[in-house]
């Protein structure tokens, strides 16, 4: 029997099981004996009427408890990497006459600096580039700097990783720069939500944002810091959608789009439009031009019927 599958992932024979049980509403247990695999993922539960018969759990509900772990674990992720910069941010304007100290971490200011210095190390690249793009696209000169930068070092067979959000694949410029140079190697996967900008060459030299206008940055050559920066890649990277495939909720349900779920989902968390927006790499304005949609499909007159509607709607369960 066929039993292979990922950690927290059902294998095919439970899959085919599952959606067999899903259609008749139950199944035997006996039939799991060989293959426990549903009942280890709570996919199945006991009839309360016949403890011979299992009934399944609710797609939407099952993944959810099963999606919940790994959300959680990227969130505590995330909020390490902010405490981490919160707690050198006081030593940032101290100086020191140790010259390790002031190469491990470089503050440049201005843009001009910014883009001299990550030119200069990018030329010195001879073995990886891992970059962590968040937002919905960049612009398009910004799109084109990018390719003049990249070009060469996939020429030279260095490996590039690239993570966006998924709204950057609807991006038209983000779109073509991934058509034109993926098929030499780029590697480029999406979520829902990332961190924020990250550069990081040959797994030695870190580039972070050290302001929200991003005219300021942080060149890192601490090795503990990449180190752990390259792990929180790698982290994200191993719950992202390669670029090529399908992204979960794209599809529409019942006239309310992938993305409209994606809000959905979180304004039944109680989140404003601000941090919708911020969250899944759109300006506000795009986020409640969403919301507006929404509310006309579900027919809501008001913010807070429009919560209880996607609720009794049942959409989100649909889409799960």
């Amino acid at each position: 029997m066929d039993t292979d599958h990922l950690p927290g992932e059902p294998c095919d024979a439970g899959k085919a099981r599952y959606a067999a049980a899903l259609r008749a509403g139950r199944i035997a247990r006996e039939d799991l004996a060989g293959d426990p695999c549903l009942i280890d993922l709570a996919l199945v539960r006991t009839d309360p009427d016949d403890v011979r018969w299992l009934r399944p759990v609710p797609p939407s509900v099952a993944l959810n408890k099963l999606v919940h772990p790994i959300e959680q674990e990227i969130q505590q992720q995330r909020q390490r990497a902010l405490d981490l910069a919160d707690a050198f941010e006081p030593f940032m304007s101290i100086s020191t006459p140790d010259p390790s100290a002031v190469q491990a971490i470089t503050v440049l200011e201005g843009l001009d600096v910014i883009n001299d210095t990550l030119d200069r190390v990018l030329d010195e690249c001879t073995e990886e580039l891992l970059t962590i793009q968040p937002g919905s696209g960049r612009k398009p000169e910004v799109v084109q700097d990018g390719l003049r930068r990249v070009e060469p070092l996939l020429e030279r067979g260095i490996r590039m990783r690239t993570l966006y959000q998924h709204t950057a694949r609807h991006h038209s410029a983000t779109m073509g720069y991934v058509e034109r140079i993926g098929p030499y190697g780029l590697e480029v996967r999406t979520l829902e939500e990332i961190i924020d900008r990250l550069i990081v060459v040959d797994r030695k030299v870190a580039f972070v944002p050290a302001r929200t206008d991003r005219r300021v940055a942080l060149e890192l050559r601490h090795e503990g810091l990449v180190r752990y920066l390259v792990g929180v890649f790698d982290q994200f990277w191993l719950y992202g959608v390669p670029w090529e495939a399908e992204v979960p909720y794209t599809h529409s349900v019942e006239g309310v789009s992938g993305i409209q779920l994606s809000i959905a989902k979180l304004l039944v968390e109680g989140h404003v439009d601000e941090a919708i927006a911020r969250r899944l790499g759109m300006n506000v304005r795009t986020c409640r031009a969403h919301i507006a949609k929404l509310a006309a499909t579900l027919g809501s007159g008001s913010r807070a019927q429009l919560g209880y509607l996607i609720a009794r709607s049942g959409i989100l369960e649909q889409d799960g």
